[in-house]
């Protein structure tokens, strides 16, 4: 059948391939069959691991019907020639158990230990955290009208009335300057009251206006609208009728330009501050009023001072608050405006230079006031064009601070170089002289 030894090694391999296969051929129908019903099947029995047994690799291997996966060797940790250290003895510490102190709350023990309490406790510590309003004893009461009445920036409103009453070119009177700083002082003490009543909601979002009695509650709007024109009718009236009219007019013009128009100004456009410094300039011209009873050139100068100082004061101020401005939803020229923020604070900061200048032209101061608050003009200035070339928090602190003394050392400096009009000759009185004795 085979002519060579070659043919007849061939013919023996190929009959025992055949062989092999015909062997194998029902058990691979069934493979094929069982993966076709699996894929019919549910999907929470497809196909996985366990039935691919004809697909072994060879980090799986087969024992008593299940599949295992090899554990790989750990590999030995290289270590370094440069280790001198000692590593055979390994020291375990105790680390020991931390004890709770009752004043301190761990962070996620909060939960359980609301569900371990019982419903009456759980009750009355949800309780004790929901807002309501706070008890205010009575002794309290002076403390929560100032505040209110914000009794720094009402203290500061005065000393700048009486400024502008002192610079006067006339006779000093202490009764009206008396009764004209009180009826000041009531008036600004309605106008920031009213303020903050309009301002609870956008002041509750600050962090520098959160703890004011209204947003905290310590006392109710009706209390706070009470107090303010049980100080804003007293003091308009006192300032028209013990003063003079024209000061009780510029003390209600106050109060309306800062409650019904800055106030909501401040929450639709950068023109605010602008506003606010003509409220700011009101009280010197009120001083001067109220010793002169007429509106003087003198008087508007002394306006012009609070109105160029608050620039610098206030957008120094507010360049380290811009995050609580834009959370409580002002519109300030440092959030809104920048590149304007600095260049106003710095145009105005040259203006008082300016200003001074004019004081000894009006006969206002003699020429030695513009020589003598030349340095302290000159510094706020240097410390506004820092604040123009790099705007940071350093730059606008020093300006800030700057601008809180250098607004009494400018006045004192006015008030020493005060220029003395003459008296007239007709206010002197000519003094009788006794009749000389008849010999």
């Amino acid at each position: 059948m085979y002519k060579t030894p070659c043919s007849r090694v061939a013919g023996l391999v190929g009959a025992s391939v055949n062989q092999k296969l015909l062997v194998s051929t029902p058990r691979n129908h069934f493979c094929v069959r069982s993966l076709i019903q699996l894929c019919r099947s549910e999907p929470a029995q497809w196909i996985t691991f366990q039935h691919l047994n004809f697909l072994k690799r060879q980090y799986v291997t087969k024992n008593i019907g299940g599949l295992s996966q090899r554990a790989r060797p750990k590999q030995e940790p290289v270590t370094s020639m440069l280790d001198d250290r000692d590593d055979s003895i390994v020291q375990i510490q105790q680390i020991p158990a931390i004890k709770t102190q009752p004043g301190v709350v761990v962070p996620g023990s909060e939960a359980s230990s609301l569900q371990d309490e019982p419903e009456a406790a759980r009750q009355a510590h949800l309780e004790a955290r929901q807002w309501k309003e706070l008890r205010v004893e009575y002794s309290d009461l002076p403390g929560v009208y100032a505040r209110l009445s914000k009794i720094k920036l009402t203290a500061l409103v005065v000393t700048t009335a009486a400024a502008g009453y002192a610079m006067a070119p006339v006779p000093f009177d202490p009764v009206t300057f008396v009764l004209a700083s009180v009826g000041t002082g009531l008036s600004s003490c309605m106008a920031n009251s009213i303020n903050q009543y309009f301002e609870v909601p956008f002041d509750s979002n600050m962090n520098r206006t959160k703890n004011r009695p209204l947003v905290r509650g310590q006392i109710s709007p009706l209390h706070a609208v009470s107090f303010a024109l049980a100080c804003g009718i007293p003091g308009v009236t006192l300032l028209t009728l013990a003063v003079n009219p024209l000061t009780g007019f510029l003390g209600a013009l106050n109060i309306f330009l800062y409650t019904c128009c800055y106030t909501p100004l401040k929450r639709l456009s950068i023109t605010n501050t602008w506003v606010g410094s003509v409220v700011g300039a009101i009280p010197p011209i009120m001083g001067w009023t109220a010793a002169m009873g007429t509106l003087d050139p003198g008087a508007l100068l002394l306006g012009g001072f609070l109105y160029s100082w608050q620039f610098p004061h206030f957008n120094a101020l507010s360049w380290n608050l811009r995050e609580d401005y834009s959370r409580g939803g002002y519109r300030m020229m440092s959030v809104t405006h920048p590149a304007l923020c600095k260049r106003v604070a710095l145009r105005h900061s040259v203006g008082l230079i300016g200003l001074s200048t004019l004081c000894p032209v009006l006969d206002v101061t003699t020429w030695t006031f513009p020589l003598i608050s030349l340095p302290i003009n000159l510094y706020i200035s240097y410390l506004a064009f820092r604040f123009y070339r790099r705007a940071d928090r350093q730059n606008a602190r020093k300006l800030f601070f700057c601008s809180l003394w250098h607004l009494p050392m400018l006045l004192l400096l006015m008030l020493t170089c005060k220029k003395r009009r003459p008296v007239p000759e007709d206010a002197v009185k000519p003094v009788d002289t006794p009749l000389a004795l008849q010999s």
